[in-house]
């Protein structure tokens, strides 16, 4: 798939990874919409990297309406990147709220986009749809059971539904970060790393330019995962 003249949305596109896979597909000629719950960090993103934008939250199936019938009837790429740690802390001390969120955020809002982009593209007999999960998807650290459940979901969805898609052309790609440079830990009420650590971090522009080669790399071939983590991140969890 060459990006140029293609139709892609990226969720959660504002900030973050989202922000640089936005930006990467952007400069290699793709016409990008990124959606996001905040108007104004949208409207910020966009005018900086001169793509279109709408409002939106994953988990509403009448905001995937109202994406899709801006975006129109073709759609090549679907980014589902959205997602957050809502609460990291024991289960007993989250409310029912809360776990409700972090699975829409985290699993079915992706599932719902699914959905309507494999609609379209089933159509075309094209396109590639790449849902981002976590390396929490493999392991077990406390106080991540709700988070790890919905990425551990969705990895095992993006699975089944490339199975469902392969005959029509259409790639499914999970892909699985680690460590990054986002607002992750911030918005999770986390510790922030040091920044000699976070330096070393996965970057949003290295995000972005992963996404761009799994987009570019040849349409007869495809990764149904890629883990990428920082050589800086000892992982020891159960």
């Amino acid at each position: 798939m060459d990006c140029s003249g293609k139709i892609a949305v990226v969720t959660g596109g504002g900030t973050g990874y989202g922000y640089g896979m936005a930006q990467a597909l952007k400069a290699r000629g793709a016409r990008v919409w990124i959606t996001g719950r905040r108007r104004e960090v949208l409207e910020k993103a966009a005018a900086e990297l001169q793509v279109d934008y709408l409002p939106a939250d994953v988990g509403s199936p009448a905001d995937w309406d109202r994406l899709f019938a801006a975006v129109g009837p073709r759609l090549d790429i679907l980014v589902n990147n959205a997602g957050g740690g809502i609460k990291i802390a024991p289960l007993t001390e989250q409310d029912d709220a809360e776990i409700l969120q972090s699975l829409h955020t985290n699993l079915l809002g992706a599932i719902l986009g699914c959905k309507r982009a494999a609609q379209r593209m089933k159509t075309a007999r094209s396109g590639l749809i790449v849902n981002v999960s976590s390396i929490c998807a493999h392991y077990g650290w406390p106080n991540f059971s709700v988070y790890t459940a919905a990425k551990a979901g969705l990895d095992k969805f993006s699975r089944t539904l490339y199975t469902e898609l392969r005959p029509y052309n259409i790639r499914v790609t999970v892909v699985t970060p680690s460590w990054g440079s986002t607002e992750f830990s911030r918005a999770a009420g986390l510790p922030e790393a040091a920044p000699a650590a976070a330096a070393k971090m996965m970057s949003p522009a290295e995000m972005g330019r992963l996404i761009v080669r799994l987009c570019e790399f040849p349409e007869h071939l495809v990764f149904p995962e890629v883990m990428v983590q920082p050589l800086e991140q000892e992982i020891v969890p159960f």
